[in-house]
This record gives structure tokens, sequence and C-alpha cells, in this order.
């Protein structure tokens, strides 16, 4: 290659572009973080509305499953990290489908328990294989590369 007199080596050959991954914009990827868990949520609500039940629904009959056994209602509190009072609406409204019952403590007469029903039992069961068929859903729309980076960038976020 002749060099014009004046220029250097460098100048003459042209410069390749270097691609370098640029982060995002921390604004930017926090709001799209928050906006993928706002869609995730609402795809497992839509998934579970067939069942007559709702995310925080299915918690609730998942613990009292789980325990195998009656659970203060202070308790399910805790677990869900809500207040009592939002426990308790939750409470009146699973009562009222026939999923649970509430009945007092034998060891506490401030305390109530809740225990699950025969339908409780059940609709714990098809809420179970509507989630997880929701969940297999959406990690299959991602690579397999994609969900092993999501799995790692989710667990440096939470640890």
């Amino acid at each position: 290659m002749a060099r014009r007199p004046g220029v250097s080596h460098n100048e003459a050959v042209p410069k390749r572009s270097r691609k370098r991954a640029r982060r995002p914009a921390a604004e930017s990827l926090v709001f799209s973080f928050l906006s993928a868990a706002d869609a995730v949520e609402a795809r497992l609500e839509a998934a579970l509305s067939p069942t007559g039940l709702s995310l925080a629904k299915l918690a609730v009959l998942h613990f009292l499953a789980d325990a195998k056994e009656p659970l203060p209602l202070s308790d399910l509190a805790a677990r869900q990290h809500c207040v009592r009072s939002n426990i308790t609406q939750l409470m009146d409204r699973l009562e009222k489908d026939g999923l649970v019952r509430r009945r007092a403590d034998p060891d506490d007469r401030r305390s109530v328990l809740a225990e699950l029903t025969p339908a409780g039992e059940q609709a714990h069961a098809r809420g179970v294989r509507a989630l997880a068929d929701a969940q297999r859903a959406i990690v299959s729309a991602l690579k397999a590369g994609e969900a092993a980076s999501l799995q790692s960038a989710l667990t440096a976020l939470t640890s």
C-alpha cells in the first residue's frame, strides 16, 4: 500500500468498529426489570384466573397444604409478608369460597387457626398445576443461554 506523505500507517488503515457491550442506564434497566416482573405476574394471575384463585389465595392454600396442620392466622400473615387485617380479608374470601375453615386454637383462646377443606385441597392442586404450566410457558420463551444468564442476574440481585 502506498503511503501518502504525512499520513501514518494507522491513519491509512480503515478502523474497525469495536463493539463493546454497553450497559444500559441504571434507571432504564431497573424500570425494564420492574416492567418484566409486572408482565410475568400478570401472566401468572391470568393462568390462575380460570381456577378461581389469585397468587395471594394460592399462596395461603400452599402454606396450609405444606404445613399439613392448621396454622394460626398470625403465622399466615407473617409468611405472606402482610398485616393481619390483610390476611383476615383473604381468609374471609377463601372461607366464603369453601376452601378453608377457621377454628379456635385449643392451646390459645386468643388465636384462630386456619385449615384446608377438601375443596381447598383440590383447588390447591389445580392452582399448582396451572401455575406450573404458566411458569413453563414463560421460561420456554427464553433460549437456554438467556435463561441461564437471567438466573445468574437474579441470583446476583437477590444475594
